[in-house]
C-alpha cells in the first residue's frame, strides 16, 4: 500500500511540473513571431582588446544560426529585426595561482550596450545598456608561453558571451 502511494505521489508530482511551464532553457523566446531574419550589426570595440569585436560579432551569428528559428540577414534593409552594440570593457584578471606565483585562472569580464531593434519601425524590443558577463578560465602556461593569456582563450570566451547573450535575447531577460 505504501508503494502505491509512493507512485501516486511521485506520477502526481511530475504531471504537475509537466504542466507548470518549465522548458528546456534557451530552447523558447519572447520574441514576436513575425521576426524571422535578424541583421547582426558588427559590434563597436570601445575596448583596449584590439578586433575582439570581430570574434565577438562572429561568435553572436554562429549562436543565432544553431537555434535555427531565425535567417541571418546580410544588411539591415533585407532583415525584420538588427542586434548590434557596443563593447565597452574587456578586464582579464588573475583568480588562482600556483605555488611559484603564476596565474593558473583567470576571471574575464566582458561589458557591453545591447539592443535589438524592428527595422521596420525602429521599435526597439529588446535592450540591455549595461549587458555583463563573466566567468573563469583555466590557462595551462609554461616557461615557453611568449603570448598574451588573452589570446588562448578569447574563442571560448566568445562562444560562451554569444550562448548567454542569445539566450538572454530570446527569454527577454
Amino acid at each position: 500500500m505504501k508503494k502505491i502511494l509512493m507512485l501516486a505521489a511521485v506520477v502526481g508530482v511530475v504531471a504537475g511540473l509537466a504542466g507548470c511551464g518549465y522548458g528546456l532553457i534557451g530552447r523558447t523566446s519572447t520574441l514576436p513571431e513575425d521576426i524571422q531574419s535578424i541583421f547582426v550589426a558588427p559590434l563597436q570595440n570601445q575596448t583596449t582588446r584590439p578586433q575582439i569585436e570581430l570574434t565577438m560579432t562572429r561568435a553572436i551569428i554562429d549562436e543565432l544560426v544553431t537555434r535555427r528559428r531565425f535567417t541571418i540577414a546580410t544588411n539591415r534593409e533585407s532583415a525584420d529585426a538588427v542586434l548590434s552594440g557596443t563593447l565597452t570593457s574587456f578586464t582579464v584578471r588573475p583568480v588562482t595561482f600556483d605555488p611559484q606565483g603564476r596565474a593558473e585562472e583567470w576571471q574575464i569580464a566582458i561589458r557591453a550596450d545591447m539592443d535589438f531593434t524592428r527595422t521596420d519601425t525602429d521599435e526597439v524590443i529588446w535592450e540591455q545598456p549595461l549587458y555583463n558577463f563573466r566567468d573563469n578560465y583555466e590557462l595551462e602556461l609554461d616557461e615557453a608561453t611568449v603570448f598574451d593569456p588573452e589570446d588562448r582563450t578569447i574563442q571560448i570566451v566568445s562562444v560562451d558571451f554569444a550562448q548567454t547573450l542569445v539566450i538572454d535575447l530570446l527569454e527577454g531577460f
